[in-house]
């Protein structure tokens, strides 16, 4: 890393820069048995709240379990020990359904790539147990939508009715549907893409090409490819501001690993994302310590990975959870900056065409029959100043 630059960690709370020392912790590294300033005055329930809030509380356990209470507390531990077998039952359980659901699939000839879950902590960890998952997300075709669902329905599933959409717009405003399994308690995420867009991204029968077949379970279970599965893990975690740390270890994990560096460069600049890249590898060396390789060092000269990676630092700063409504008004507005900051000159034109596509809120304010939903279009500078009018009148006391 370039030693004339660091990132400003100045606000970041202590319990947090313990967190941090411990996922550093390793056989030969022990620096931090040590370093008696780091361990003054912490406060140790904060502590736990952190490693639950960035899902790291397995990963914190295999590292401390064995140091001595006058390093960790006792009931810290014990706390951390009762999340890490909660967590290794839940991860069997979602095995074994992963399972069913790629037969089921595959039996109906509809071809399907797992993203997330077991597959990816055994893939980036070597163990189920030290990564955490609350549901399963894979990746189909968008064409077997329809008949995917029909076929978890008759599973016993159930669909989570969130999406609105008006003229076909949930193809690429959205990314994947909610399914729920009552009896099993399963949560299945179905994609069509690997991000929300408006972004190019990989075509489904490219991403199947380059796509590696997992050893977890007997029945075969497909994953991506490494520098496509690298390509979906700083997407997604960029698009969430990093906010929890566990996506930035699935990083540190991943450059572990034999990546194709020319081959992963390609597709980087194909899809627009190798700023994104930068900035992940950047965080991941200052916050994990991970070792930058002479391949690495391309991809962190940007200034503009630079300014990324600070900027997300704001999200380790405090506990942001931007996955529970209602966002703060300072962190949505921070994180709306920050989406935009993330975009390609390309991808900023596609995002300021798409306000031109009509949303269902305008269908909302004027509902039309379907066959004059084409008249949204020109409509929609009118709908969307009558929205905003609205919500300005209601706001000021007038219209409640």
């Amino acid at each position: 890393m370039n030693k004339n630059f660091t990132l400003d960690l100045s606000r970041i709370s202590k319990e947090f820069i313990l967190l941090l020392e411990f996922l550093k912790l390793d056989g030969s590294n022990n620096v931090l048995l040590n370093n008696n300033q780091v361990l003054v005055d912490i406060d140790w329930d904060h502590f736990l709240k952190l490693t639950m809030h960035h899902r790291m509380f397995s990963v914190i356990y295999s590292k401390i379990k064995s140091l001595s209470d006058s390093i960790v507390p006792a009931f810290v531990k014990q706390d951390l020990k009762k999340q890490y077998q909660k967590n290794t039952f839940q991860m069997l359980h979602l095995s074994a359904e992963m399972e069913k659901v790629s037969k089921l699939l595959t039996e109906n000839k509809i071809r399907v790539i797992f993203l997330k879950g077991p597959v990816l902590a055994t893939e980036l960890y070597g163990d189920i147990s030290l990564r955490t998952s609350s549901d399963l997300d894979i990746l189909i075709p968008i064409n077997d939508l329809v008949r995917a669902e029909q076929i978890l329905i008759e599973e016993g599933f159930e669909k989570d009715e969130y999406i609105k959409t008006v003229l076909s717009d949930w193809k690429w405003r959205h990314h994947h549907i909610t399914y729920y399994h009552p009896k099993k308690r399963i949560k299945l995420e179905v994609h069509w893409r690997l991000n929300p867009g408006p972004r190019k991204e990989p075509d489904f029968n490219d991403l199947w090409k380059r796509k590696r077949k997992s050893s977890i379970t007997k029945y075969p279970i497909y994953i991506l490819g490494r520098e496509d599965l690298f390509i979906f893990l700083i997407t997604h975690g960029a698009r969430h501001g990093w906010s929890r740390l566990r996506w930035l270890m699935d990083i540190h994990q991943i450059l572990k690993q034999p990546i194709d560096w020319n081959k992963l460069k390609v597709l980087l600049n194909k899809y627009q994302c190798f700023h994104i890249g930068g900035q992940a590898i950047i965080l991941s060396s200052h916050l994990l310590n991970t070792p930058i390789t002479k391949e690495m060092e391309q991809f962190i000269k940007s200034n503009v990975a630079k300014v990324l990676a600070q900027d997300a630092i704001y999200y380790f700063e405090n506990m942001i959870n931007l996955h529970t409504d209602p966002v703060p008004e300072d962190v949505s507005k921070y994180h709306e900056r920050h989406l935009f900051s993330l975009m390609s000159f390309e991808q900023k034109i596609l995002f300021f065409l798409s306000f031109l596509h009509p949303y269902p809120e305008d269908a909302e304010v004027l509902p039309l029959p379907n066959y004059l939903h084409f008249l949204y279009f020109p409509l929609r500078p009118f709908l969307w100043v009558w929205r905003k009018t609205r919500k300005h009148v209601s706001i000021g006391g007038f219209n409640k």
